[in-house]
């Protein structure tokens, strides 16, 4: 059981918050899988090549992530005054999220289960 009041609690709480400007989309309607090759293409570069990389790139996830990075970055620019030139991916990862279960009819009555997955995809920038 922690000790002391419960604003002094919180306080402690909230003085080790990470901030770094971040964005999260969730419930995103792509495999956490199909996510990770696009995000795996961007983690570490600078936002401007991560930008380009993401415009080309023909996987439907990077237009999803290429929106969020556009977030992350209006975060930093509004919350935390920095500037764009200066940014960089520091995480870029993606969670499980829920899976939809479908049925699909097959033959002599039989049902096979279509799984589509979601998934929970974060971007936290930091300058360099």
């Amino acid at each position: 059981m922690a000790k002391g009041h419960r604003s002094q609690i919180k306080r402690e709480r909230n003085a080790n918050k990470d901030t770094r400007p971040s964005a999260k989309l969730s419930y995103a309607r792509v495999s956490v899988q199909k996510a990770c090759f696009v995000l795996d293409a961007i983690r570490g570069k600078d936002v401007t090549t991560a930008l380009g990389i993401l415009t080309y790139n023909p996987r439907y996830a990077s237009s999803l992530i290429k929106k969020l990075l556009e977030s992350a970055i209006a975060n930093a620019e509004n919350n935390n005054g920095m500037s764009p030139e200066n940014l960089y991916i520091a995480e870029c990862y993606a969670n499980k999220g829920p899976t939809m279960k479908r049925i699909r009819p097959r033959a002599q009555g039989r049902a096979y289960r279509i799984e589509k997955r979601m998934s929970h995809i974060t971007l936290v920038l930091d300058e360099r």
